[in-house]
């Protein structure tokens, strides 16, 4: 009896504290539920207060340094074009002072345009794009400091669209070289350009391909294989750099793919790698050594490999060589696929082109191809036009904007021959003076106003000193025949 007493006690025991566990558990979970309810009443969607976030560590990419680096090395450009107003010219010629005009002022219009540049020597040498500054009269530069300076155009290359200047400067900032052959896709990369004038600005973003052709160059020979980007670029941010997160610059900044003419996710950027290339030439010929393999070519396609039959999808595919080109001589023949130069791998036109445009007339490269399935190395010495080797140097040249012309200096031959000490010959003529007045190419011209031409200097000297209004310029032409001509203000 006792022993069932005692289990009995135990049993109740357990069951008040089974029922009071219980008791808690509910407990607890009403609380919660409590809780939940009161979270959402007080959280409203949409409304969070800012002390309950989380805050969450983010490692991202630093661009401090990249920017740090570079913005004292990218300038502002700023170009002016004199363009006359032919409707004005052409209707009232020489007699503006008869129907009450004044001679000068009213008959030309000035343009300016804006663009960015990149530093690229402490001494003053400034590599742009060739649409900021070609054609223009008068080109200034302005540093992040604020300081001013007249430019000299030293050349330009319209099939890479670039262009190199100098200003009268030293220990300048500059921006270093990188190479554009080692960018990723992917990789993070800064858009560094001065398009306001005030300082220079960073946007950053990424690769987002290489290699690409856009067709806006246009030129023969033009050399398309822009990096393209992310990177916010809009006008005036031409001619500024694309550099990596070391600061090295790995691109010049050319061109927005855009409907309305500002930026909408895709900017495009010359290969560094190009721009060396073609700043090292201007600075040391004058115009770019430009090689050739001797070929021409067609990017392979599945419609073309199912056309010719290739055994490949991938390369560039060589539709006939040149009789004095180094590609014949190396033995590539119609009907090759170019899979590799130097060791590159080459997929598309630009690609090649690319890696061409990097060389000289007389430099010898590798070239892989594919040719009926099997692969085959050859190595290829590149030419220039002429199917040679040589290196050409350009001639002083002039494009003088208040007569419309390009003048050079007369061959030592030529002076020979007309018995001439002195003169500059006009060997291009655009919209203005010269070809209002008649005036063709070959046109020698010795005197402006009584004042001998021996350099451009003379000429802008006669030009700027003339009191009357009218200009007269004497000269001969190649066949000896003597003119003077007559210009009104």
């Amino acid at each position: 009896m006792k022993r069932a007493i005692q289990f009995l006690t135990v049993l109740a025991l357990m069951m008040v504290v089974a029922l009071g566990v219980k008791m808690v558990f509910f407990t607890e979970k009403d609380d919660i539920t409590e809780a939940r309810s009161s979270i959402q009443d007080t959280f409203q969607p949409g409304i969070m207060p800012a002390n309950y976030l989380p805050v969450m560590p983010f490692n991202g990419p630093d661009f401090t340094t990249a920017a740090e680096k570079t913005v004292h090395g990218v300038v502002h450009i700023r170009s002016e074009f004199t363009r006359k107003t032919t409707m004005y010219d052409d209707f009232f010629g020489p007699f503006r002072e008869f129907f009450g005009y004044p001679h000068g002022g009213g008959g030309s219009q000035v343009y300016t345009g804006f663009g960015s540049g990149v530093i690229i020597s402490s001494d003053g040498y400034i590599i742009t794009n060739n649409h900021v500054v070609e054609g223009a009269g008068n080109i200034d530069v302005t540093l992040n400091d604020r300081r001013e300076f007249k430019a000299e155009l030293i050349g330009t290359d319209l099939s890479t669209d670039l262009a190199l200047i100098k200003i009268e400067a030293e220990n300048l900032p500059f921006v270093t070289f990188g190479n554009s052959d080692d960018v990723k896709i992917g990789e993070w990369v800064l858009a560094v350009g001065n398009p306001f004038n005030l300082t220079s600005t960073v946007t950053a973003g990424i690769v987002s391909a290489k290699a690409r052709n856009i067709n806006i160059l246009g030129a023969q020979g033009s050399i398309e294989s822009f990096i393209q980007t992310d990177a916010a670029v809009n006008r005036g941010n031409s001619g500024g750099a694309l550099v990596n997160m070391k600061g090295e610059l790995v691109g010049i900044n050319a061109a927005i793919a855009s409907n309305t003419g500002s930026y909408t996710g895709y900017s495009f950027a010359i290969p560094v790698n190009i721009v060396k290339k073609v700043a090292d030439d201007l600075l040391n010929y004058g115009i770019v050594q430009r090689a050739y393999m001797g070929v021409t070519i067609r990017q392979v396609n599945s419609a073309l490999a199912r056309e010719k039959s290739l055994d490949v999808f991938n390369g560039v595919y060589v539709e006939s060589v040149t009789s004095n080109g180094g590609a014949r001589e190396a033995g590539i023949k119609s009907g090759d696929v170019i899979t590799r130069i130097n060791n590159n791998p080459v997929t598309t036109n630009a690609e090649l082109l690319e890696i061409i445009g990097q060389h000289n007339p007389g430099d010898i490269v590798s070239v892989t191809v594919n040719r009926d399935g099997k692969l085959q190395q050859m190595d290829v010495g590149l030419r220039n036009l002429d199917g040679t080797t040589e290196l050409t140097k350009k001639t002083d040249d002039y494009y003088m904007s208040d007569l419309g012309a390009t003048l050079e200096a007369v061959s030592q031959a030529e002076m020979n021959k007309l018995k001439l000490s002195y003169g500059l010959k006009v060997t291009n003529i655009k919209d203005g003076m010269l070809k209002k007045g008649g005036v063709q190419k070959g046109f020698i011209i010795q005197e402006i106003n009584g004042v001998k031409i021996r350099s451009v200097e003379d000429v802008s000297y006669a030009l700027k000193n003339v009191r009357s209004g009218m200009i007269r310029i004497e000269g001969i032409y190649p066949n000896g025949m003597r003119m003077n001509y007559g210009f009104i203000l």
